[in-house]
């Protein structure tokens, strides 16, 4: 007989553990209610009574017959399968013991002589995880006071798992819709005289060293919507100093009439007027900080105020901040004044023609390469965000949705224009500056110190490869064609938290074959892009707290106080072999098909560690194939003092990680604002570890590639490389064709100078 899973559980039973029980949004509040943060009352109608309203009224079958024959791109036949899908689940009854237990659960949280006002929001299995923006893709309704008021709600709230954007956004996120199930949340509703959202990191310059808040008059929901631009203030970590604030003048605020949520005027007389005191700017700062603390990972924080009390709604992962797609700030310049300003909210340039949309229904008139200009967008803009060069908005400010997915695609944007759907005319070119927050009239963007184009430099051959650093599939097919040479680094860490699940978790559930396929299939993506240029894969890098924070990450790491001196790289091979073979196994599916795969070992403390490893490799007889090759990270001074005993160990290449090797040399954190100024790849030390290292290996027959920042950044230090003698060099995606042309010129003249002699 099964085990009985309860149909609803108050926050105080639940934490980041109960996320197949009450989704992200519930986990989420259960974790932040058991460590004492300042959550609003309320419980989880979990995913086992959706479960049972499914069941009873037999629609699982229902939903996946018609989404079968779905084609999602065709905007009317999704929207139609929307329609269908939800009207089944609003025209079925909630099971008797469901409804029941919902109602039993409000009560309590009502008191005895009253029904409380609560909000009801949806919480997906699949949402607020680290990599995943599901965030605004399900319903929540304000301001819900009844028995049945609340039944209606639940309801709506399971429909909304299937709006046209939701089942948009899975398919081209390649989530299965049957793997996503949703609870409901119900929580006491807070009347916000203020609310907002912030961020423990910077969201656009991705700066660790200060908390970013946004705040304006009223419910919360018009931040996320971005219907109008809040004040900004922005406080540094650890001193809590205010560093700076931007007080907006809010003309409309939402409030609660009655029973309903209203749109209405903000009184005249606070309209420009600073919503937060600085006393409640650093305690909320402060509350942001020990969030991050507590989930070691920074934070995307909803939070309201209402007489005088401060109160957390919601955490979320902050997605990860993606390198953008166009050429940064520093690298172009134009002789003419913006034609409008708004706040930077995506970094990158952007050149295109205008599309003015006025409501989601038009985003069929965006196409690739487009501006798309509009007063704010939603979820339901996201496919045409997709195609867009830039996007620029009327309203809204770092964290609204323009903003949030601005970044995760890698597109410019700049938000809080106030101005741009009247200013601007469809079909005239602009150039967006989503790093400083200009727009200019006409495709004004010059190269800066950058004579060699792409058509210049995709002829040129060079004897130093050229290999390329790359974590997300989406771009593996694009930057192939391009004049590069291979992958030099293939990140593991964005394909194992795409995941979404811890591998010992994986292992425990005994869903390894399911963790081994999707890690295989996407480093098939790349080799095969790629074919028969090498693909070097760098085994997995997480740290601890990076381990942790994937689902099921806490059960099964340590706490450290630091990390990044940790439990990580080879030493995690060894100690825990079977996770490991997870990736074993998918280099070796991969390979039976494409053979250009390679791997790469990071973080090896001693050549005793990197024999241990080796042997792990060899048992699974990657090493009998002549095209198999097995590199090695140098990343630790040990690496460069005792290269000739690692390369006795056995191995066909090292690649130099710039980045940990500087800081560990020179014992700066470049994460740290206070030293960040001291660090230098570029400094003596780091030089002579360079040379070393490529010297030694050269005499031994093995191959040389350095792969951190500091190539794609110094063309001094490019042609350094040249000179020492490096086999190759692997650079960003941006970075490909100037280093290329750095590398012919250092040939040319290292050619040069061997005729002259």
């Amino acid at each position: 007989m099964p085990a009985y899973k309860p149909l609803v559980l108050f926050f105080k039973d639940v934490d980041k553990d109960s996320l197949p029980e009450v989704g992200g949004k519930g986990a989420n509040l259960g974790e932040m209610t058991q460590a004492g943060f300042p959550v609003p009352n309320g419980f989880a109608v979990t995913v086992a009574s959706y479960d049972i309203f499914l069941e009873e009224n037999l629609i699982s079958q229902k939903i996946n017959d018609i989404l079968k024959v779905t084609n999602v791109d065709n905007p009317e036949e999704l929207n139609s399968t929307s329609e269908k899908i939800q009207k089944i689940i609003l025209h079925s009854d909630i099971p008797s013991q469901v409804k029941k237990e919902i109602l039993r659960a409000y009560w309590k949280l009502s008191g005895a002589f009253q029904k409380s006002l609560v909000a009801v929001r949806s919480s997906a299995t699949a949402e607020d995880l680290p990599g995943a923006s599901f965030a605004g893709q399900q319903a929540t309704f304000l301001n819900i006071r009844g028995d049945t008021n609340l039944l209606l709600a639940v309801r709506e709230c399971w429909a909304s798992l299937y709006t046209a954007r939701a089942i948009f956004y899975r398919v081209q996120n390649k989530i299965s819709h049957e793997k996503v199930k949703i609870s409901v949340i119900v929580q006491k509703m807070v009347q916000s005289e203020v609310s907002g959202v912030m961020f423990t990191i910077d969201p656009v310059t991705n700066d660790k060293d200060r908390i970013i808040i946004e705040a304006v008059w009223g419910l919360g929901e018009m931040i996320v919507q971005g219907s109008v631009v809040p004040d900004r203030y922005v406080v540094q970590k650890e001193t809590f100093d205010i560093l700076s604030k931007e007080i907006s003048d809010q003309s409309i605020q939402l409030v609660k009439k009655g029973l309903e949520t209203k749109q209405m005027e903000v009184p005249k007389s606070i309209r420009d007027k600073q919503k937060l005191s600085d006393d409640e700017i650093i305690k909320l700062a402060k509350i942001a900080d020990k969030l991050q603390k507590h989930y070691y990972f920074p934070q995307d924080i909803e939070w309201a105020k209402e007489k005088d009390k401060l109160f957390i709604v919601q955490t979320r992962p902050v997605t990860t901040v993606k390198e953008a797609k166009k050429k940064a700030s520093s690298d172009y310049k134009t002789a003419d004044a913006p034609i409008l300003t708004g706040a930077g909210a995506s970094p990158g340039i952007g050149t295109g023609a205008v599309r003015i949309l006025k409501s989601p229904k038009e985003i069929n008139k965006v196409k690739d390469g487009d501006v798309l200009v509009a007063p704010m967008t939603s979820p339901d803009y996201v496919p045409a965000m997709k195609k867009a060069s830039a996007i620029i908005t009327d309203e809204g400010g770092q964290t609204s949705h323009a903003a949030i997915v601005s970044r995760e695609l890698g597109i410019p944007c700049v938000v809080g224009t106030k101005e741009a759907t009247h200013v601007l005319k469809d079909e005239s070119i602009v150039t967006v500056d989503g790093s400083r927050g200009f727009v200019y009239l006409g495709g004004k963007v010059k190269i800066v110190e950058k004579k060699i184009t792409p058509d210049t430099v995709k002829d040129l051959k060079t004897a130093t490869k050229i290999y390329v650093n790359l974590a997300e599939k989406e771009l593996a097919s694009e930057v192939a064609r391009r004049n590069v040479d291979g992958v030099g680094l293939l990140r593991a860490e964005f394909m194992i938290a795409g995941i979404g699940i811890h591998p010992k978790e994986a292992i425990k559930n005994k869903k390894q074959g399911d963790f081994i396929e999707k890690l295989a299939k996407d480093m098939q993506v790349f080799c095969k892009a790629f074919y028969p240029r090498p693909v070097v894969y760098r085994a997995t890098d997480f740290k601890t707290n990076e381990y942790r924070s994937l689902p099921g990450g806490e059960s099964w790491e340590p706490v450290e106080a630091n990390p990044m001196l940790g439990f990580r790289g080879a030493y995690r091979y060894i100690q825990s072999p079977e996770v490991f073979n997870l990736e074993i196994q998918a280099i070796k599916r991969v390979r039976s098909k494409y053979n250009n795969l390679w791997l790469m070992i990071p973080f090896v403390r001693s050549p005793l560690e990197l024999q241990k490893v080796r042997r792990l490799v060899a048992t699974e007889g990657l090493f009998e194939s002549p095209t198999f090759k097995f590199w090695m990270m140098v990343e630790i001074p040990v690496n460069v003092i005792q290269i000739e005993d690692f390369i006795k160990v056995g191995i066909d290449g090292v690649s130099i990680g710039s980045n940990d090797l500087t800081m560990l040399t020179t014992g700066t954190d470049r994460d740290n604002a206070e030293v960040a100024n001291a660090f230098d790849e570029r400094s003596p030390a780091v030089l002579w570890s360079l040379r070393r290292v490529i010297k030694k290996c050269r005499k031994h027959g093995v191959t040389t590639s350095i792969c951190g920042q500091a190539p794609s950044s110094y063309d001094d230090l490019v042609y350094k490389l040249v000179r020492y003698g490096v086999t190759s060099i692997s650079v960003n995606p941006d970075a490909i064709d100037r280093v290329r042309s750095v590398v012919y010129e250092a040939e040319k003249e290292l050619v040069s100078r061997k005729k002259m002699l």
